[in-house]
């Protein structure tokens, strides 16, 4: 279906993300530890189980590596910008086949509108720039769920192929949940819609054991690599984190975690929710609990298939996510593309009906972009004091507000700065003057783009590079510009990660090796307690950073030491 919607979709994806990857230096632990797997890959040419960060087994199967490699391979080194390519390409994917599925069922005004807030929505904006496993999974979760709605339209004959080949291809990404959430979905969906428990079990067993063949041959040629030790990590990031018992920490939340994150991450759209709760007609309810389950279920029998599917995916997913102890809000990424779609069909009935919730959220929306525009102005002619800043993060605050001050500002971004106020303008000199809604709907939409424009392409830049050790490392490599270095961390899978990454992976651990001479790199408050104890080393400071690393939140030194 090539439409002008779809041209637009594409180059609006395009925009959003592709220009503004590698901006940013990384600065949480989580990015470099995975770019530093496809660094590993390419350097030591195995692809199938590399070691990484000192020597440690990557604990997540390879698809997303591969990409990574496959990018830096033609890029010529693996950096910010191809490591995080994976998942923008991913989002944008996931993107125009979603405007394809509902454009083709249920129009094309609603379809674009939900490829619109899916990718303006936060943690789907986020993830989308992130060097981590869970965009790639999501999109390869995504389409198998649209390939299996259409082998369900087209009479369930045989089994599809293709969407077998999307959850072999999830799995390969981060493991058996790629199966389980398309099949558990689908399975449910049939259930409901009137097929017997055994043709609809049948049916996805059978799906789900095709989806297991390709992921089955890289867990054998793993299996030869790594042995035991293998089996044990695949046990323990598995089943042990579904059930709550992984050897580090591992992200343990309550229920409630996932109501809260989900709320977060729908922003700006959850305003529009807020608000439209202050419209509704609330009655208390006069039948029963067994009639209103007994209603609730012939509604459901009788939905629309499209809108029953996605529903059961928000629904579905949600829930299974909710009973594993270790949570994270991007482990809900698959259900955003549905929530999406809902949003856009509450969207076109608000703008529809003349609704004041819709003038009250794009009026909110579009002021944001505005203030966000002169706070900047303010910060950028030094009217903020650094003495506003206090406690113990004061001195990293101070870092970040002199960065903004301090940046250099081409055309291009005063343009961006400058989006979001013009946007709110001219939000209330045409579309409110003139009452038209259709047009406040993708001003507000409009000004949620300009206002991550202006955060990727210029704040966050700004900020998050001050809080990166990629200097940290610079500085480490002028004082060991050649061989090995080691280090030492107390805590279970924590590692300079980013370190590692910026110094070329050549961070080996010290308890490990057990070198004879070399340099360490090591927490000020950690050293404190380990190196007195080492008394068969001795031990010379060369370096002490300036900064809390951005990975174990200390300041971190440089030792050299031989052995005695």
């Amino acid at each position: 279906m090539k439409s002008k919607e779809f041209v637009g979709l594409l180059l609006i994806s395009v925009l959003t993300f592709l220009p503004f990857l590698g901006m940013t230096d990384f600065h949480t632990k989580g990015e470099p530890r995975e770019a530093i797997v496809a660094y590993s890959m390419l350097e030591t040419g195995n692809w199938i189980l590399p070691q990484n960060n000192g020597g440690d087994i990557a604990y997540k199967p390879p698809f997303f590596h591969w990409l990574i490699a496959g990018l830096s391979a033609l890029n010529g080194s693996v950096t910010e910008y191809t490591s995080r390519m994976p998942s923008a390409l991913a989002l944008i994917v996931m993107t125009l086949t979603g405007f394809l599925f509902y454009a083709k069922r249920r129009g094309k005004e609603v379809a674009f509108l939900a490829s619109l807030i899916l990718l303006s929505n936060f943690e789907v904006h986020r993830a989308a720039f992130a060097c981590r496993v869970d965009m790639v999974l999501t999109v390869f979760i995504v389409l198998a769920l649209y390939q299996l709605f259409r082998w369900y339209k087209k009479g369930m004959n045989g089994f599809s192929w293709i969407a077998a080949l999307f959850m072999g291809c999830a799995t390969l990404t981060k493991g058996p949940v790629g199966i389980l959430l398309p099949c558990l979905v689908t399975g449910v969906f049939l259930l409901i819609r009137g097929i017997p428990f055994s043709k609809a079990f049948g049916r996805m067993a059978l799906t789900g054991l095709a989806a297991c063949i390709l992921p089955a041959l890289w867990y054998l040629a793993a299996y030869q690599q790594g042995g035991d030790n293998f089996v044990s990590l695949v046990m323990e990031e598995n089943l042990g984190r579904f059930m709550g018992k992984m050897s580090y920490e591992s992200h343990e939340n309550g229920v409630h975690y996932y109501f809260i994150m989900l709320a977060a991450g729908l922003l700006p759209y959850t305003i529009l929710l807020l608000v439209q709760l202050f419209f509704l007609k609330y009655a208390c309810p006069t039948d029963g609990m067994k009639k209103m389950w007994s209603r609730l279920v012939d509604y459901l029998r009788h939905m629309d298939a499209v809108r029953l599917y996605s529903l059961l995916s928000i629904v579905v997913i949600f829930v299974f996510y909710c009973i594993p102890k270790s949570k994270r809000s991007v482990y809900l990424l698959p259900i955003f593309p549905f929530i999406a779609y809902y949003l856009a069909e509450l969207l076109i009935y608000l703008y529809r009906q003349k609704a004041k919730s819709l003038k009250i959220f794009s009026v909110i929306l579009c002021s944001l972009g505005g203030v966000l525009t002169l706070v900047f102005g303010v910060v950028r002619l030094g009217w903020i004091h650094e003495s506003i800043f206090g406690g113990k993060h004061a001195a990293e605050n101070i870092a970040y507000l002199h960065a903004l001050e301090s940046m250099p500002l081409g055309g291009g971004d005063v343009i961006l700065m400058l989006l979001p106020f013009i946007l709110a303008i001219y939000l209330f000199v045409n579309p409110l003057k003139k009452k038209n809604f259709r047009a406040m709907t993708y001003t507000a939409i409009a000004s949620a783009f300009s206002i991550f424009f202006a955060l990727d392409g210029v704040l966050q830049p700004a900020i998050l590079n001050v809080k990166s050790d990629k200097r940290l490392a610079k500085d480490v490599m002028e004082l060991v510009p050649e061989g090995k270095l080691y280090s030492y961390i107390k805590a279970d899978m924590m590692r300079f990660f980013t370190i590692n990454f910026y110094s070329g992976n050549r961070v080996l651990l010290f308890e490990s090796e057990k070198p004879e001479e070399g340099y360490l790199l090591i927490g000020k408050k950690e050293s404190d307690n380990y190196l007195p104890n080492q008394s068969s080393y001795s031990f010379e400071q060369v370096y002490e950073s300036d900064k809390r690393s951005c990975d174990t939140r200390d300041k971190v030194r440089l030792y050299y030491f031989k052995k005695k």
